[in-house]
């Protein structure tokens, strides 16, 4: 039998309850499916505790026609609205499955990363840019 009192506990330091967890996913563009080549545009973030979904893009033009010379920029463009507007198929769901809807696996010329989890330090705001600045600048 298995009681409390014999359960190891964790050696993880345990995270103190005012900290918010967020996940943030990349957005990539993917110009042409078939070659799995991509250049980071954006990042997806959420925050559940806060009720908080944040996308923020950042569009390298030389960077995608270096990858992609005949890269549709006005479909890019168009494309990025959906994630900007969080279109997905059902309105007025929590931010959790929002950006579950907006992560999941698709084969289409914007994908997301697997999720990364973190931990807020500073307003999330702040936290967005500092990722954007490291991981798609």
């Amino acid at each position: 039998m298995i009681t409390s009192s014999n359960i190891p506990t964790s050696t993880m330091p345990q995270t103190p309850p005012d900290y918010d967890l967020y996940e943030y996913a990349l957005i990539r563009y993917v110009p042409r499916i078939e070659r799995g080549e991509f250049i980071n545009i954006g990042i997806l973030m959420m925050c559940k505790r806060r009720r908080l979904l944040l996308c923020q893009i950042h569009i390298d033009e030389k960077r995608i026609k270096a990858l992609c010379p005949r890269a549709d920029l006005n479909l890019l463009r168009n494309q990025v609205k959906l994630f900007e507007r969080r279109d997905v198929p059902a309105a007025g769901l929590p931010v959790e499955e929002t950006y579950r809807w907006l992560t999941a696996a698709k084969s289409a010329i914007l994908q997301t990363s697997p999720s990364h989890p973190g931990i807020l330090q500073a307003e999330p705001e702040e936290t967005l840019r500092a990722l954007i600045k490291e991981l798609v600048e």
